[in-house]
């Protein structure tokens, strides 16, 4: 639990974090890269930031909060006019690249683990297939990646999170299936369920960003509101979003990237405090999350690692996610470098975590350890690989540009 020495720690590495910010941006240092480790290190010397009994729900909470949030303000600084050129990569990604993702990871982990059900890999694979939207902030936000490259990454790491919570869901339902048992949170009409999940979160997410924004647009024009109370709308705005479409049956995640979308693009004015949020609340929230996954969830990870744990690990970074990519784009007008870019920069992270702890919060999974800990690995693997390449891969452009 939080005493009074963990909690003066934490606040100095932020600031510390905070006073080098500049300098770290341009390295090979991310912030879950510091703050994952920083957490590991705090979780090995005993300091815990939760407790272990209540530690999964503390976890689940602030991962659900920080994906809402980062889905949101991402999408909300996506410039529709500018996409539309280009709307056919991350469709392509999504409609193709995502379905063979999940077929691929089904079958390398079923190759690796003969002995588990194949609903269990369809599981994982179905875990593990959604990129994160925050762990690719780096790469969205770098002036030297071409527009249409980073804003098709944005748009995919936004809306898979969503298309993939009902897939999640039918392969929990299979899994438990295989131990005879039945979890809490299982839909009557599952095909129903998923139509509406991905009908009704888009419709609340649009209805909710357009009059959040006309409402707005009002109150600066009749100087009703201050700058300061922007951002708080702003937060206000994506739980709407997402509470919203919860409570119509629609898919909240969807609706919170669908909802800021639409937010960014009906204001008339560029919203300069969406930037400032992220770089605020935002991080804090994002460093937060880490902090946690390193204390809490990769000692778990850890523990269970084995050799299965680890190819799988290493394969839904690298030949799952680039062969489906590269094989969606193909007949698009994209360089190789581009494709292969576009493959690799599907970092795995909050919605893999969310995932794996509403799964096991609901469903009577058989190998919950060793699931964990492909989840965990496959985390770690990914702030870590994708932190170090970000900068370099991303400068790349540039000097292709120049040659």
């Amino acid at each position: 639990m939080l005493t009074p020495p963990v909690i003066l720690v934490v606040l100095l590495a932020i600031a510390t974090y905070a006073l080098i910010s500049r300098k770290l941006a341009s390295s090979i240092l991310s912030l879950p890269m510091v703050f994952t480790g920083f957490g590991l290190l705090l979780g090995q010397i005993g300091a815990q930031i939760v407790s272990m009994e209540t530690g999964r729900q503390e976890v689940h909470l602030i991962t659900e909060i920080t994906l809402i949030l980062v889905l949101f303000a991402d999408a909300s600084r996506v410039n529709l006019a500018s996409l539309r050129s280009s709307i056919a990569i991350p469709e392509r990604m999504l409609l193709i690249g995502m379905p063979l993702s999940i077929l691929f990871g089904t079958i390398i982990a079923r190759w690796v683990s003969p002995d588990q059900p194949w609903a269990l890999a369809f599981l994982l694979s179905a875990i593990l297939t959604p990129t994160d939207a925050a762990l690719g902030q780096s790469v969205v936000t770098s002036p030297a990646v071409p527009k249409r490259i980073s804003q098709s990454i944005n748009v995919e790491s936004g809306l898979n999170d969503g298309i993939a919570l009902p897939i999640v869901l039918i392969a929990a339902i299979m899994s438990a299936a295989t131990s005879g048992a039945q979890g809490e949170g299982v839909p009557e009409n599952i095909a129903l369920f998923t139509c509406l999940q991905l009908i009704l979160g888009p419709v609340a997410g649009i209805v909710v960003g357009y009059l959040s924004a006309k409402l707005l647009d009002l109150a600066v024009s009749r100087k009703t509101v201050t700058m300061a109370e922007q951002g708080l709308y702003f937060l206000a705005t994506a739980f709407i979003a997402y509470y919203s479409a919860e409570l119509i049956g629609g898919n909240g995640f969807i609706a919170a990237f669908v909802g800021g979308l639409t937010f960014g693009n009906t204001l008339p004015a560029p919203p300069m405090f969406i930037n400032e949020f992220m770089e605020s609340e935002g991080q804090l929230l994002t460093m937060l999350t880490f902090l946690v996954f390193g204390s809490l969830l990769a000692p778990i990870g850890l523990t269970h690692a084995s050799w299965r744990t680890l190819t799988l690990a290493i394969s839904f970074l690298s030949v799952v996610r680039v062969a489906a990519i590269w094989l969606a784009l193909i007949g698009m007008k994209l360089s190789s470098y581009e494709k292969l870019f576009l493959g690799w920069f599907g970092p795995r992270g909050l919605a893999s975590i969310l995932f794996v702890l509403l799964v096991l919060e609901e469903f009577p999974i058989p190998g919950e350890d060793e699931l964990i800990a492909c989840v965990v690995l496959t985390v770690l693997f990914s702030i870590v690989l994708h932190g170090v390449s970000a900068v370099p891969l991303s400068n790349l452009f540039s000097r292709k540009s120049a040659r």
